[in-house]
């Protein structure tokens, strides 16, 4: 068994992304002349500023996401977005199952060692199963939420400013917020001028 930690990673979206959004949105007030090669930062600051948001929707962004299963199923209630995510199905675990540290016992640590013990009793249990001729399909009914899968999801930058707003909120359950601060964190690294404005609530 290995134990990993969540994590993130931004695929496609960011070249030109930007421009285009500009170009879409000042076809609005018919505004194109006023185009230069640093203009796109304010005008999208101006528009998210000024709640027209539908502009960004033009744009949008691939992100792979590391994550616990539990936390997979929370991501997937976001409708406005493409999903791709690894499937139990097909995927055989045999050598072994990776999951995904949880970031909440870290004041517990007699919590986090029983979570370690019965991780493993699960993936001998697993093990087991796939040894006296279950398929993954079957043997994967013991598998747990803690059970890592990478999700790869696409959304416009609008949608991403909806997830980001309601899973940075405090009341997100800990998992899932430790996600959208990874991806805040990012987004605002490559995209200050869509994202700069939200903020982690504590």
């Amino acid at each position: 068994m290995k134990i990993i930690k969540a994590s993130i990673e931004i695929l496609a979206g960011t070249s030109n992304i930007l421009q285009t959004i500009e170009k879409a949105g000042r076809t609005c007030y018919k505004s194109e002349s006023k185009i230069t090669d640093n203009s796109a930062d304010n005008f999208i600051k101006n528009i998210i500023k000024r709640g027209h948001e539908s502009v960004i929707e033009h744009g949008s962004l691939t992100v792979r996401v590391i994550c616990d299963r539990g936390v997979s199923h929370e991501i997937v209630r976001h409708r406005i977005a493409s999903y791709s995510q690894e499937s139990t199905r097909y995927v055989n675990y045999k050598e072994g199952i990776e999951v995904i540290k949880p970031c909440f016992w870290e004041d517990n640590p007699q919590a986090y060692h029983l979570w370690e013990q019965y991780m493993d009793v699960i993936e001998r249990g697993y093990k087991n199963l796939i040894e006296s001729g279950a398929t993954p399909e079957q043997a994967r009914t013991v598998l747990p939420n803690s059970l890592k899968t990478e999700i790869v999801m696409t959304m416009n930058l609008r949608e991403w400013r909806h997830f980001l707003k309601i899973r940075c909120e405090k009341h997100s359950h800990p998992q899932i917020r430790e996600i959208a601060f990874l991806i805040l964190e990012k987004f605002q690294d490559v995209l200050p001028s869509v994202f700069g404005d939200l903020s982690k609530e504590k």
